[in-house]
């Protein structure tokens, strides 16, 4: 029988009988997988690991706090054998052989009438490794082939084609702060099936060139005074590539609803009845400051910090952001889209009564190979803004952690 594969078969197990004979390291790993199925568990052992006695009391399994007994897995349908007892495992395996119960063992696979396989799972798929014994059954070669096979699932470099009919809808995706390494898992496995993606200046650039070639690429072209695409026109685009039955990723950069406009597309896809989907992204207002060695909060130098948009200057009629109790604030200032607003905001937070000694840098293309810091303080910055030719986009970063070293030293 060894010399020929298994057949691999899925067990439906909900409701069903299993028994688990052994509470060690093998069974708290096997566990959780036979209660997401439904089993009705029971685990015959004397002792057990914490985590087993910990899902014993919450009810997700029966322990007998015993030894095998014969008659054990007599109305059982799978039963897993994972004691420290060999005499008491051959037992329970013949016992598994006579009742025609499917038995894996722990200690010896040859003598097991099934084998586990190395299993992971990614949006409604299941995978499961099996290898031979011509490949010697190694475990860690099993587990590579079933991660390898997951991971590309998960980050949409394995795609299969759908055949059947997709859910289609709209996806609003935090692309992240540039790099394309930090765009989420389920982002990119939502990118890579996307049939439409509308995205931004500052969304993961990168990452559409991997798109095939099927793909409807339109750029959103929101360049700081450039050529733009209004907020209602990519509301309509939306909408009308939806309609016709397409998945659509709306790609943005950071966090869809961190000064991303995320909330008016969502309010008009729901308008529209269009489906849609959020999928949150790392913001480029803690992203990059890390990036360049900044914590934005710090054991006694900061204990909070705040993010504030600098698309219009402080004296500016349509600015919501209270400035002056920005400047009471001893944390620290992150400040976004404010490069060519950065004299008038600093003058103002001086104004208010922050020191102009506090630092300053300015992070551009943060997280990109184009990354490039340049530091400064509140009096000096505007200067060194138009000196070094800083431009957007560019996080910045007010107040005593500017100065933190990699010691911990301010």
């Amino acid at each position: 029988m060894a010399e020929h594969p298994a057949y691999p078969v899925g067990l439906r197990l909900t409701g069903r009988h299993v028994v688990v004979l052994g509470g060690g390291q093998v069974a708290q790993r096997r566990l959780p997988a036979l209660i997401a199925a439904g089993a009705d568990v029971h685990v015959i052992s004397p002792e057990a690991t914490p985590s087993v006695e910990a899902m014993a009391d919450a009810k997700e399994i029966t322990w007998h706090r015993r030894g095998y007994a014969e008659g054990d897995l007599a109305t059982a349908w799978y039963a897993l054998i994972a004691t420290s007892d060999t005499e008491a495992n051959t037992r329970a395996s013949a016992e598994a052989e006579a009742n025609r119960v499917w038995c894996v063992r722990s200690d010896d696979a040859d003598a097991a009438t099934a084998w586990t396989p190395a299993t992971g799972s990614s949006e409604g798929v299941t995978v499961a490794v099996l290898t031979t014994k011509a490949r010697g059954r190694d475990p860690r070669h099993t587990a590579a082939i079933r991660d390898a096979v997951v991971e590309g699932l998960r980050d949409g470099t394995l795609v299969a084609p759908h055949h059947r009919t997709r859910t289609t809808g709209v996806a609003l995706v935090g692309g992240g702060p540039g790099d394309p390494d930090l765009i989420t898992v389920r982002g990119r496995r939502l990118l890579a099936e996307a049939d439409v993606v509308i995205a931004d200046r500052l969304g993961p650039r990168d990452l559409l060139a991997e798109l095939p070639p099927h793909v409807q690429v339109i750029d959103a072209a929101k360049i700081p005074y450039g050529r733009f695409m209004a907020q209602e026109a990519i509301n309509n685009a939306l909408i009308e590539h939806a309609r016709q039955g397409k998945s659509v990723v709306r790609l943005k950069g950071g966090d869809p609803y961190v000064f991303g406009r995320g909330m008016e597309e969502l309010q008009a896809l729901a308008e529209a009845g269009i489906p849609c989907t959020v999928v949150p992204g790392i913001s480029s207002s803690i992203s990059v400051p890390g990036a360049a060695g900044i914590p934005v909060t710090h054991r006694g130098v900061a204990h909070e910090f705040t993010v504030v948009s600098g698309h219009v200057a402080p004296d500016d009629e349509r600015s919501l952001v209270d400035w002056a109790s920005l400047a009471k604030l001893t944390g620290t200032l992150v400040v976004l889209m404010g490069v060519d607003k950065i004299g008038r905001i600093a003058e103002t937070l001086v104004a208010h009564g922050k020191s102009p000694d506090t630092p300053v840098a300015l992070v551009q293309e943060g997280t990109t190979a184009a990354q490039r810091r340049v530091d400064a303080t509140l009096a000096t910055v505007a200067a060194t803004v138009a000196a070094q030719e800083v431009k957007p986009p560019a996080v910045i970063v007010i107040g005593a952690v500017v100065a933190v070293g990699p010691d911990g030293t301010v």
